[in-house]
């Protein structure tokens, strides 16, 4: 398989569903997690956040990807393992801070892991977004680090957030990887293509690992 690093756009940490976690509401036990010991893992919390749309960025990419080349971007620690643990105190302070390209408190982190972590990469690997790809605030910074290296899945375009993420989660059920398209150089908006039919939900978020989605 051809390696490929995968950057998962952050949830809305300044949502209903973020507001109950860090109000200790919400599912009880992932927001006791939050509050005691270690967290929980920025995946988890973030596909409870955001229900489908990240769920299906966080399944796609353990399918496709290998052990380390998954990062998710956050609102103000630039790039972090979906492993990585977070308590309350950090679901606040990023619902503190706006996702704009012109927020320093979320660019600057962003960019120097970019720029610490693209050489490490390699000059020849493609880097996959799976975020927005019509709003200049992913593909602007991305883009300045990585240029046309920075690709998508092709059948974004046109796609609302729920239809992206149950793509993607039906893709990786499959074990059927999208076709890529480089941000720079393409055309980012179309039509909306055919609804895509439901998806039934049979695996919990903390259970979508790599090699364990069925």
């Amino acid at each position: 398989m051809t390696r490929r690093v995968f950057l998962l756009s952050p949830a809305d940490c300044s949502g209903k569903r973020a507001t109950l976690l860090r109000l200790g509401r919400g599912d009880s036990e992932l927001a006791r997690r939050l509050s005691v010991g270690r967290g929980a893992e920025i995946g988890e919390v973030f596909a409870f956040v955001s229900s489908l749309y990240f769920r299906g960025k966080l399944a796609y990419a353990r399918a496709f990807a290998a052990s380390g080349d998954v990062h998710v971007i956050t609102p103000a620690d630039g790039l972090r393992p979906p492993e990585t643990a977070i308590r309350r105190t950090d679901l606040a302070r990023y619902a503190e801070v706006p996702v704009d390209a012109n927020e320093a408190r979320y660019r600057e982190p962003l960019l120097a892991d970019l720029s610490r972590l693209a050489p490490e990469w390699g000059g020849d690997t493609p880097v996959v977004l799976l975020g927005s790809i019509a709003s200049p605030k992913y593909t602007g910074p991305l883009t300045s680090v990585l240029g046309r290296r920075l690709l998508f899945p092709a059948d974004f375009v046109g796609r609302g957030d729920m239809s992206r993420g149950g793509l993607l989660l039906r893709s990786a059920r499959e074990g059927r990887e999208l076709r890529y398209a480089p941000v720079l150089g393409t055309e980012r908006r179309g039509t909306r293509p055919p609804r895509l039919p439901r998806l039934p939900r049979t695996d919990p978020p903390s259970l979508v690992k790599k090699g364990t989605i069925t």
